[in-house]
This record gives structure tokens, C-alpha cells and sequence, in this order.
């Protein structure tokens, strides 16, 4: 073969390649788009972020099981609601899914400490994460969590964003949704959590597994007496 037709052959052969690798891709967000549709009527029962904490504690207790339970928006507490609008995004019913202003906010800082210490993610993009996606920070997974948020925003009302939220973000070692958490920090329903308890609660959930260990940590006591101060502003859906 001449040194033309090689080239004309592994140029084919890259072009081949690439409308490969664009297919399995978009057939890859097409199959996360139909388990968010799927969502929209029916509850998840578990996500990947539980899978992922659900195998890291079978290698020390073959036996152990996530704690959760899911509970409808209705009955869970507005005191949380509005203690974590207040503490992990403010503008959640005005934005379509991203808090641009947050974001730049949260660059400034990291770059003013050098390492990254914020995100700057709207409760849209902590629930595309939980969903689908792993805890690592690397560009793929933020351009996923991306795509993925958007999916949310398009398909889903905020109630249901929220709802969603407020059943399977992790707050404590194994323990997942706003039902299990109450019942394990208080011995009560999501439905009965006091202000005091819900903000102590949101301030949890950046490090659930650290406070859930440290429950008398004073960082956890400013930030629960910061978020109650900030709670009586908060717009919920």
C-alpha cells in the first residue's frame, strides 16, 4: 500500500473511530435522560452515591445495609427545607440549575487558597452528582454533572428537584434522606424537626460522616446558629 493510501486509511479508520465514540456517548445521556424521565413519576430507590458508600462499608461488615426512608415533600419539616435553601443555595427556585454568581464566588476562593475548598454547587447539581456520578472532581465528571443538571431542570418541577434532594443526599455513616436522618440524630420524624434541629441538620451535610462522628463539634454549632439567623428569608417551592 502506498504511503497515500495509508494515511487515506487510518484517516478513515480515525473518523470511524470517533462517530463510534459520539454514538456510545450519546447513547449514554440518552439512557441517564430516560432514568430522569423515569423519575419524574417514580421514586428512586437508591442512587450512585449510596451504591458507592453502601460497598465501602461491606468491606469492613459484609452485612450492612443503608439506612433510608423515603418520605413524600409533604412530609418533611419546612424548617429544613428553608435551613437548606439558606445553607447550600439561596437562589434554588429563581436559577435554572446553576448559580453562575455562586460559582465565580467559589473559583475566587480557591484560588485565594490555592487548593479547591469550594464548589459552588446549586442543590440541581449536588442531586445530579448523587444520582449518577462519583465524589471525584475531575472535568468529565463536572461536564456530566453538567448535562445532567440540565436534564433535572428541563424534566422536573423544583418541588420535585427538591424532593428528590431531601430523600437521598447522605447525612451521616450509611444514613441517607431527610427521614432517616431525623430518626437517627433525634428519634423523630423529618415531619417534627424544630428550627434548631433542622438547621444543625443542613449544617451537616458538606461532611455528613465527619459531624456524624464529631456531633459536638463547635464548627457544626456556629454554622447551625448562622443558617437559623438566615432561615425566616428562605423561599422554598
Amino acid at each position: 500500500m502506498s504511503g497515500k493510501g495509508l494515511a487515506f486509511s487510518l484517516t478513515l479508520w480515525l473518523k470511524r473511530l470517533l462517530i463510534g465514540l459520539f454514538g456510545l456517548l450519546l447513547l449514554y445521556q440518552l439512557w441517564l435522560f430516560g432514568w430522569v424521565l423515569w423519575w419524574t413519576w417514580v421514586n428512586p430507590d437508591t442512587t450512585r452515591f449510596m451504591n458507592i458508600r453502601l460497598a465501602e462499608l461491606r468491606v469492613k461488615d459484609p452485612k450492612a445495609e443503608l439506612t433510608k426512608q423515603w418520605v413524600a415533600y409533604g412530609r418533611i419539616s419546612n424548617n429544613l427545607k428553608r435551613a437548606l435553601v439558606v445553607s447550600e443555595d439561596d437562589l434554588f427556585v429563581h436559577h435554572e440549575g446553576f448559580d453562575w454568581e455562586g460559582i465565580q464566588k467559589a473559583i475566587e476562593k480557591n484560588q485565594r487558597k490555592g487548593k479547591f475548598v469550594a464548589g459552588g454547587s446549586t442543590i440541581s447539581q449536588q442531586l445530579a452528582k448523587n444520582l449518577f456520578l462519583t465524589p471525584s472532581r475531575t472535568p468529565w465528571r463536572k461536564a456530566q454533572e453538567a448535562i445532567v443538571t440540565l436534564m433535572i431542570e428541563a424534566v422536573w418541577s423544583k418541588q420535585r428537584i427538591f424532593e428528590v434532594y431531601l430523600n437521598v443526599i447522605e447525612w451521616g455513616n450509611g444514613v441517607f434522606g431527610a427521614e432517616a436522618a431525623a430518626r437517627h440524630y433525634y428519634g423523630i420524624s423529618a415531619a417534627q424537626l424544630s428550627p434548631d434541629q433542622a438547621a444543625r441538620l443542613a449544617g451537616m451535610v458538606p461532611s455528613p460522616r465527619f459531624y456524624d462522628r464529631n456531633r459536638n463539634a463547635p464548627g457544626l454549632a456556629r454554622k447551625a446558629g448562622v443558617i437559623l439567623g438566615r432561615m425566616p428569608a428562605a423561599e422554598i417551592p
